[in-house]
């Protein structure tokens, strides 16, 4: 695992377009507009009609154009013959027995990936997807050792949380503004993928998780987690604002290399550098470091140590996480009595130092246990093809 490569930039592994009626799901509100003027609106009523469309769409999870009561009849059937309303198709859904959800859905081209949604009494988080595979490599997580396909779609991501609140039967009745005691409460961009190397795509659709009047989650609810793509950073802080999460993972570079390899190009010097302006600049509180803890890896005493000497003068805090075995992982999971001395350390330094309770593990939804039935099972690229019904892209 030495060896493991680092990263390419793959900043772009786009869908190729497809001929036929345009998605109006994942477009931005100016696109929105753009999109019904290309389609024939007048420019003067566009603006107006894009925000009718748009609270259909993301305040009330409406599919239908024909359920659009204030659209004139004329009009909703011109968007019928112009526009589809798309999301990701639901291929196999799983209980786990603490209630945590896992839906493997389908994506254009026949791909599939992976979405959880883990209930808290006094939250519901919805982990999703960013990519199909990831190119990370990261050496202990199940999810890395899936070749990336290509980036999903802003419509493909807020796609997966239109999703699991229909699933979760929580679209609000139309004329109702506001959702008392919401099951899903939270967003992590924490499934399959890299978010910041698929930055415009997860923009613009936690834009559209964020709109007042849409899905109306604060930006303070939206937590992405990056392995630590630095020059994306800063412009996350500008353009999304939401809250940070870091994969650190490790208190040298040696071992941070082998367990996040694109540590060899921006290393933990360069990322801390990164890190420290985030708070300030997205007007966040803190930042969270996620590290999983290995035994005999990066368990130490010495590690906390030099874990609370890095991050000092970052608000923070430490979400420790005990690996999630998966078939033929290379790591064990630290005992009960390390996590306990490690979290005490970090704990006494003045951060919060919370231990992960791992959930879903019985259904493989724990984090870095995400990776597609279509990829365990190997299905052929055919198969693939003939249940799609389309071409599957590299």
């Amino acid at each position: 695992m030495a060896n493991a490569p680092v990263t390419p930039d793959v900043l772009t592994i786009p869908r190729k377009q497809v001929d036929g009626p345009v998605n109006l799901i994942g477009l931005t509100r100016p696109a929105l507009r753009e999109a019904l003027i290309a389609a024939g609106a007048p420019e003067k009523q566009a603006k107006m009609r894009a925000g009718q469309i748009w609270q259909w769409l993301y305040q009330w999870g409406v599919r239908d154009f024909d359920a659009m009561t204030n659209l004139s009849k004329a009009y909703r059937a011109e968007l019928a013959e112009n526009f589809v309303i798309e999301i990701p198709e639901v291929v196999s859904k799983q209980v786990s027995n603490d209630g945590t959800r896992k839906w493997l859905v389908r994506i254009a081209g026949g791909h599939e990936v992976e979405v959880v949604y883990i209930p808290e009494t006094d939250r519901g988080t919805l982990c999703i997807s960013s990519q199909v595979g990831c190119t990370l490599t990261c050496s202990f997580c199940h999810t890395g050792t899936q070749k990336l396909v290509r980036n999903l779609t802003a419509g493909e991501i807020i796609g997966q949380v239109m999703m699991a609140r229909d699933d979760l039967e929580e679209w609000p009745i139309p004329g109702e503004k506001h959702v008392e005691g919401r099951l899903l409460s939270n967003i992590v961009l924490m499934g399959m993928g890299e978010p910041l190397y698929n930055f415009e795509n997860v923009r613009d659709a936690m834009k559209i998780a964020m709109d007042p009047e849409g899905i109306q989650l604060s930006r303070r609810r939206i937590t992405l987690s990056t392995s630590g793509v630095v020059p994306e950073i800063a412009r996350t802080a500008q353009e999304i604002g939401c809250q940070l999460a870091v994969s650190f993972h490790a208190t040298t570079d040696p071992i941070r290399d082998t367990l996040v390899p694109i540590n060899k190009r921006w290393n933990i010097e360069a990322l801390l550098d990164a890190l420290r302006a985030y708070p300030k600049a997205s007007n966040s509180e803190r930042i969270t470091f996620e590290y999983v803890m290995l035994k005999g890896v990066n368990d130490s005493d010495e590690d906390a140590h030099r874990l609370v000497k890095l991050i000092e003068g970052i608000p923070a805090k430490i979400n420790l996480i005990p690996f999630n075995e998966w078939p033929g992982a290379p790591y064990e999971r630290s005992s009960n009595n390390r996590i306990r001395a490690f979290a005490d350390i970090v704990y006494n330094a003045g951060y919060s130092s919370p231990v992960r309770k791992p959930r879903g593990e019985d259904i493989m939804a724990a984090c870095g246990q995400l990776k597609s039935a279509t990829e365990r099972e190997r299905k052929s690229r055919k198969q693939i093809e003939a249940e799609a019904g389309m071409a599957a892209q590299d």
